[in-house]
């Protein structure tokens, strides 16, 4: 399945950019960035799926917290708890690289600690009382006309953590 996914990613996951000066281009850019990032969490999943993972839950939420977590699932014997970002990059230039921000700098200390909130939330009500847990972030860089550009950094953060790891 992963092939299928990848083949239909191999001109971008992104929407060509709308050039309309309209007065609702600011929701369709909105939209456009929307259907970008549900893109991007179909591909990391069956990404994740070619490379191991088996996966338990997707989009978890619980009412009453803020945030959600992107996939849970077992890697090996490890849960890992996967925040996948994709970010639409402009065309690489010296200039426009140096200025753009990468997926895992989305990752800041709230959203960290969103996602340790999230998981011990997940833990209570599956009733799972002692596993190995990690976090990690699947970064996607997804460029129009060009396949994505995949990384994976397991054990990206501990939970608690004030920054992220080797990213």
């Amino acid at each position: 399945m992963f092939a299928r996914v990848a083949f239909n990613a191999r001109k971008g996951l992104n929407d060509p950019p709308n050039t309309d000066s309209n007065p609702d281009a600011d929701a369709s850019r909105k939209e456009r960035a929307r259907r970008t990032g549900v893109r991007g969490e179909t591909y990391a999943y069956w990404y994740l799926r070619r490379h191991g993972y088996v996966l338990v839950a997707r989009n978890f939420t619980s009412p009453g917290l803020k945030g959600e977590i992107d996939m849970v699932g077992y890697d090996g014997a490890v849960l890992a708890f996967v925040e996948v970002k994709t970010r639409t990059m402009l065309e690489p230039s010296a200039k426009c690289a140096a200025l753009q921000a990468t997926p895992e700098s989305a990752v800041n200390i709230e959203k960290r600690r969103n996602i340790s909130r999230m998981a011990q939330q997940f833990l209570r009500a599956r009733r799972i009382g002692s596993a190995e847990c990690r976090f990690d972030v699947l970064a996607i860089e997804t460029r129009l006309g060009q396949k994505p550009l995949v990384r994976l950094h397991k054990g990206a953060f501990n939970a608690g953590e004030p920054r992220p790891r080797s990213m």
